[in-house]
Formats: structure tokens, sequence, C-alpha cells
């Protein structure tokens, strides 16, 4: 039996989720692609209660992780203390490519603490690696007490989200003499856009090397790795070793294996046993940049697909969404919405254009209830609203003829992202 064979016979006999989930796939099956996609919603309902509708298993030993969603719905990523040392030791050697050089000094400035994973997951991953120095710094450090650090220990690599090395660089440039000399940045949670690279530039000196650190989630796992000798921004090469990477038509959930048609990115972990992940929507939009059958195969991200909505480091997940209008409902009924997405200012704008079945009264006031239900709900937009690393949410009234729609089936597409020179 292969080794997808025994992982899929592993995870139907022992996962209730999945069980219910392959019931009508033969037993003996090992074509991945006759597996049902899994349902977010549906998967995170049944993970709920400590896992037990997903997990394998008794969760004995290892760490859980906070995986987004809304402050009264959060999702919970469980690891075994060996799954964990094995998305690291994965992980770093993918991290092994992607240019750092023996010797660098890399400040981690993701976040610790609240269950999130990046700040652990960055400094287990680089220590794994074998490759470079790590400074633990992390995102939560005042930006002053920042810069005094990567100056006075003359750090030359940061690896953070876009957010903090953008609030850093605005330090800087009111405190020239604290600018440490840094020629790469590594940035993760988040794209780096066209403008934030030319502030860095300006910040840094032009020669300065800006690309991805990894490309990986709490809930998704190891996903790709940056090649600085091959990979442009956005591409990203698979892990062979633990991961099959699978891109499927959005519509039709066909299997795309020619390169440049765009899909919706999918993953299964082969290493995940405790809470397995097969034919995992990942929540990016991407196309095969290489032919099939290519080691490693190497894809370029093309954007948010329909599951959730990148502000900055926060995600709003259209669940969410659909969960605050509908306790508006006794004041509007909604008969569609979408979340479109821009960047301007070197920062991300979301608006919510919603079509109400009838214009409801004091629409403005409505609008202002409605997004501040989102701030509650998902308390990281506010926060990073108020640190001015993101602009304020607005909510537009609209007809069903004013939303986008798929060019090709004529579907609304909940989320239109807009943004455009990312790396």
């Amino acid at each position: 039996m292969n080794r997808l064979a025994e992982h899929l016979c592993f995870v139907r006999a022992n996962s209730p989720f999945y069980a219910e989930l392959y019931k009508d796939v033969p037993a003996d099956c090992d074509d991945l692609s006759l597996y049902p996609v899994v349902d977010q919603p549906a998967f995170w309902a049944a993970n709920a209660n400590a896992g037990k509708g997903v997990l394998t298993g008794p969760h004995e030993n290892g760490l859980v992780f906070k995986s987004g969603g809304t402050s009264g719905n959060p999702k919970f990523s469980y690891f075994t203390a060996r799954e964990w040392e094995s998305f690291v030791a994965v992980s770093g050697r993918g991290f092994r490519h992607n240019g750092v050089r023996a010797g660098d000094r890399i400040a981690n400035l993701f976040y610790a603490g609240e269950l999130y994973a990046s700040f652990l997951y960055v400094s287990d991953l680089i220590r794994s690696a074998g490759i470079g120095v790590c400074y633990p710094v992390g995102g939560h450090t005042p930006v002053a007490t920042m810069a005094s650090i990567l100056h006075g220990l003359r750090i030359n690599v940061i690896a953070g989200v876009p957010t903090t090395i953008m609030n850093l660089v605005a330090y800087l440039r009111e405190h020239p003499e604290q600018r440490p000399d840094i020629d790469l940045i590594l940035f993760g949670g988040e794209t780096f856009y066209d403008d934030q690279v030319e502030a860095v530039q300006e910040c840094f000196g032009t020669e300065i090397r800006v690309h991805s650190l990894l490309y990986a989630s709490v809930d998704g796992g190891e996903l790709g790795y940056f090649d600085a000798a091959s990979c442009e921004k956005d591409e990203h090469r698979c892990f062979d070793e633990s991961t099959i990477m699978e891109i499927v038509d959005e519509e039709t959930g066909e299997v795309i294996d020619e390169t440049d048609r765009v899909g919706r990115l999918l993953v299964t972990n082969l290493n995940r046993r405790l809470m397995p992940l097969v034919r995992y929507p990942v929540g990016d939009l991407a196309v095969w940049r290489e032919p099939v059958n290519t080691p490693n195969r190497k894809f370029r991200l093309q954007g948010r697909s329909q599951e959730g909505a990148r502000i900055g480091p926060a995600t709003l997940y259209v669940q969410d969404v659909l969960k605050v209008l509908d306790d508006f409902r006794d004041q509007v009924r909604i008969l569609n919405f979408q979340i479109v997405l821009s960047h301007d200012q070197q920062k991300d704008r979301a608006v919510l254009r919603v079509v109400p079945r009838e214009p409801p009264q004091n629409p403005g006031q409505l609008a202002r209830r409605i997004i501040e239900r989102l701030y509650r709900e998902r308390s990281l937009l506010e926060e990073l609203i108020r640190g001015e690393k993101i602009h304020p949410l607005r909510l537009e009234w609209c007809t069903p003829g004013e939303l986008a729609g798929n060019t090709r089936t004529g579907k609304t597409r909940h989320i239109v992202d807009d943004r455009r020179g990312g790396s």
C-alpha cells in the first residue's frame, strides 16, 4: 500500500468527520481526485468540541494554536509533539533555499502569545534549518525598543509581517540614526506590495532583497518554500516530501494540471495524523508555473479564494460576515454581499458591499452598527485600525447588478481582490 493510500485508510478509520465525508467513496480508492474537497465551515464546526469530530484520537502531547476566525468562534489547530517537529524540520529544509546565509543575524518580529503560532514556528524553523542566527525580538515589542535592538545587535535580516515592518520603517524615517544595516527582509502572513517595497528601499537602500520567508499556515501546515534561485514574487515550490498540492477549478472542482490556469489551492498533508488535512482549501488561488511531474513543482499565488479575505495580517471569513448580517435580519433582509479589497497609502482597504431586499431605514446608522459588530467579532481588525496598519472598514448599500460576478458562470464572488503589485 502506498503512502497516500495508507494515509487515506487511517484517516477514514479514525476521524468521525472524514468517515462521514468519505461514506460514498470506495474503501480501496487511492485516487485522491475522487475524494470530496473539505468544506471549511463543516470542518471547523466538527472540530469545535476540542477537536473530537475531526481528530483521529486523544490529544495527549504537543501543542494547540489558534487558527483565525472570529473572537467569538475561534478555530484551534492541534499538533502532536512529533507532528510539530516534522512541521518545523520540513519547513527548515525549505528555508535553506531562500537566500539566508551562514552567520546572518535574523530578527524574528512575528507575534507570540494568545495561541498564535508564527513566532514559535519561525524561531523553531530557523533553528532546525541550521543556517543563520535567530534573535527572537517579537512583534509586540515597542517600535523604539525594536529599532534599538536591531541597531545595537547589528541585525541584517528582518522576518515579520509587512505591517510590523512598515511600522518600523515609519519610525526609522524619524530616527535615521537608529537605522540598522538590513540587506534582506523575509515576510509572511500577508502580501508585500510594490509601494511598501519602495518605502523599504528608501529606508534601507535599493539593493535590499524582499521576498517570502515561507508559505505556511497553522491550519494548512507547510505549503511551499521560496527558492531564491528560481522563484519570482508570489512563487513557491511544493514540499513533495510531506504534502500533495492540488489546484482545482473553483466552480467544477476539476483538477488543473496545465500551467497558468487559475484555480483554488488544496493541500493534503501526509504528516498530519492527529488533525488530518486531506484536500483542505488553504484559502488562496494559484497557478502552476511548471509542467506536471516536475519535482517540487512551482506555483504562483493569485490572491484569495472565496473562503476568506486577507486584510493586512487579519482574515475576515465569509462565514464571519454571514453571521453578523444574520444578527441584523430583523432590521434588514440581505440578498447578497461582497467584500472588495484594495490597497492604497501602503495599507489594505476593505469595503463590504451589501444588497438589501428593501432599502433599510437609517441606512447610515445601520451600516455603522454592522461594522461595529464586525469589529467586536473580529477584534484584531479594530486593533490594526487603531495602529493605523489598515484602513477602517466601510459598508456600502448597493443593487444586485453592482456586484462583480464570475465572468464564466455569472455567480457572485463574495471576495473581489483589486489589489495589484504584490511581492
